[in-house]
């Protein structure tokens, strides 16, 4: 069971939700810089990490799974957030540059069909970064923060399922090395400093980038002949018709090695 978006949005109102944004958007700028010229999308609860790529990139947008609920986003502004099913999301086929995935794969009820619905929107030049749950983290053995609720995983497991979703990893990283209790948050940046030299299999999220696979997709029933769309274009081919060409990014995936090296 999903949880709330009203849990959800208490926890990053509080100072250690406030602290795992900081840690978890940090390692987003440093993956794509500040998205120029991009259209990026947050599945799941992803909108307190993507706010900051809203003034470069050309569109922002918020998706939140129906079981989970939805909120208004951004606060005071023109709404741009929506309610959908995390198996049939609303967008066209290779819509987005950059997808951000939080607080969505670890409680879907069909995982691989979710990444496969990321396939879909991805654009063939476009990157995902998928964050969840590390198994050998203290913030998966503990129900007081989101983290600690569904299924958390290993580099080794989430790389194999992404491959399964025809995403192919390309980086990753790990985040949030403060423990789950309210009064480290004003430490967090001395425990992200310390555990990433001192116990670095012990952060509390995997943060894993993958690119678009567009060859030799297998069958997959109903999904299949929705990603098969003949608006996405080959892997390095030009952008489809129906969008202009976007600049192509000149930052680096995660720092982290490739899965499997």
């Amino acid at each position: 069971m999903r949880r709330d978006v009203l849990e959800l949005r208490e926890f990053y109102a509080s100072p250690l939700g406030d602290a795992a944004r900081a840690m978890v958007e940090r390692k987003l700028k440093e993956a794509w810089g500040d998205a120029r010229g991009l259209d990026v999308l947050a599945l799941g609860y992803g909108t307190p990490f993507v706010a900051p790529f809203r003034p470069a990139a050309r569109r922002v947008v918020g998706a939140m799974p129906a079981q989970q609920g939805v909120e208004v986003w951004p606060p005071g502004g023109r709404n741009l957030a929506v309610l959908t099913d995390e198996d049939t999301l609303p967008f066209a086929n290779a819509l987005f540059d950059r997808i951000l995935v939080v607080h969505g794969l670890e409680e879907s009820a069909d995982p691989v069909g979710f990444l496969r619905e990321v396939w879909r929107v991805l654009a063939p030049s476009g990157r995902v970064i998928v964050t969840v749950a590390s198994r050998n983290g203290l913030w998966a053995n503990t129900e007081r923060t989101p983290f600690g609720h569904g299924r958390p995983y290993t580099r080794g497991q989430l790389a194999d399922l992404m491959r399964e979703a025809e995403l192919e990893p390309s980086g990753w990283t790990r985040a949030l090395y403060a423990p789950p209790v309210g009064w480290t948050a004003r430490w967090a940046e001395g425990f992200e400093q310390a555990g990433s030299r001192l116990w670095p299999g012990f952060a509390g999220l995997l943060l894993m980038e993958a690119v678009k696979q567009t060859f030799a997709v297998k069958p997959r029933g109903a999904r299949a002949r929705v990603a098969a769309a003949p608006v996405l274009a080959p892997a390095g081919g030009a952008a489809p018709a129906s969008r202009a060409p976007k600049p192509a990014s000149t930052r680096g995936v995660l720092a982290k090695d490739a899965p499997g090296s």
